[in-house]
């Protein structure tokens, strides 16, 4: 797909990389003056070691630079960057970080040094699942052997993408294909645009022309998730990304249980006289040529989810998991954390003023 996707590299990762995006805590690279510079995080530091930091360079470590473990990536990851115009955004087989953006400097998953590439990673749960949960939801092969279970056989790659300039946000769409047929299309962007509904007629045979060529039929998978972006003049279609036909795959504007209920140009809805209800019989050869027209849905006006008070996309992740947990007990079990909490606190500053006391 390299002539239809938005020019990327990929860097395969080795197992300390994988150790250091599993390990506790956040700790990035010292930064050299030119990618200090070049960065827009202007946090002095708290994220990284500062480079006019007091500790002298016979005190550097693994604690210090965890990078010495796998300086190889790390200077790919620099030289990349800057192949690629200074500006890209990061991803892991399968998922990006986007439920990370807040931590970012610039709000969003656009890259200018390698430790904004770090701090995205380590910083989201889509990552941690691509770790810890790669293959939940999947088929169990029919010849299992101990090595299919042991992660460490995942060849992980990290994979920049160059930054589109200008992107449009709203003409971004999710497309998704059932048994090799483009079953309906949705916005990517859940905010309301005057101008989409005039463009409709134009972008589904542009997006259904460009599947059928180009990934319907090239893809493995019968059943899957495509997202597309169609810049003006909207004559071209940019391949995204792809996403497994699965529930951790946001519906957006449809919901799952609707989308598997969708007819398709594969059967035809017929009434059971006797019980009232409805089956699903295969079309017949001489029905092949019944014209299928995906649904295309958008924002509307009046929908709720063109109201800006609506709550932040991946809002959910932007909260520790020990806090989220303990919401679920209601007001009891924010009280039992916040009293778990204040004693875990109190510990650490009695053994800090100890340690104090001793080294006096």
């Amino acid at each position: 797909y390299r002539s239809i996707t938005p020019k990327a590299r990929l860097i395969p990762l080795t197992a300390p990389f994988i150790d250091y995006l599993y390990g506790d805590g956040i700790i990035l690279p010292p930064e050299d003056d030119n990618d200090h510079l070049s960065s827009t995080d202007t946090d002095s530091g708290i994220f990284s070691s500062s480079p006019t930091s007091n500790a002298s360079d016979s005190d550097a470590g693994p604690d210090s630079d965890p990078s010495l473990a796998w300086s190889e990536i790390h200077q790919r990851v620099q030289f990349t960057i800057t192949e690629l115009g200074g500006n890209v955004t990061p991803k892991l087989n399968w998922s990006a970080p986007k439920d990370a953006t807040w931590i970012n400097a610039t709000n969003s998953m656009e890259c200018r040094t390698p430790n904004d590439v770090y701090l995205l990673l380590k910083s989201s749960d889509f990552i941690t699942h691509d770790l810890e949960q790669t293959f939940d939801g999947c088929e169990p092969p029919s010849l299992s052997t101990e090595s299919n279970n042991d992660e460490t056989e995942i060849p992980y790659h990290l994979i920049l993408r160059k930054t589109i300039p200008a992107l449009n946000t709203s003409l971004e769409f999710r497309c998704f294909i059932r048994s090799q047929i483009l079953l309906c299309i949705c916005q990517r962007d859940l905010n309301h645009y005057d101008f989409l509904p005039a463009l409709v007629p134009v972008l589904r045979p542009l997006v259904q022309e460009f599947l059928d060529k180009e990934v319907i039929h090239k893809f493995p998978d019968k059943n899957f998730v495509v997202d597309v972006y169609i810049p003006p003049p909207h004559k071209r279609v940019w391949l995204i990304d792809i996403n497994p036909w699965a529930p951790r795959t946001d519906p957006l504007l449809f919901s799952w249980m609707e989308i598997l209920d969708l007819p398709g140009p594969w059967t035809i809805t017929t009434a059971d006289t006797t019980n009232g209800t409805t089956e699903a019989e295969e079309v017949s050869e001489d029905e092949e040529d019944i014209i299928f027209t995906p649904e295309f849905r958008l924002v509307n006006r009046d929908d709720p989810e063109a109201y800006s008070f609506n709550t932040p996309q991946f809002s959910a992740h932007k909260m520790p998991k020990d806090v989220v947990d303990a919401s679920g007990g209601g007001e009891a079990g924010l009280r039992d954390f916040m009293g778990r909490w204040r004693e875990i606190v109190r510990g650490q500053e009695e053994g800090g003023n100890s340690e104090d006391e001793k080294g006096d």
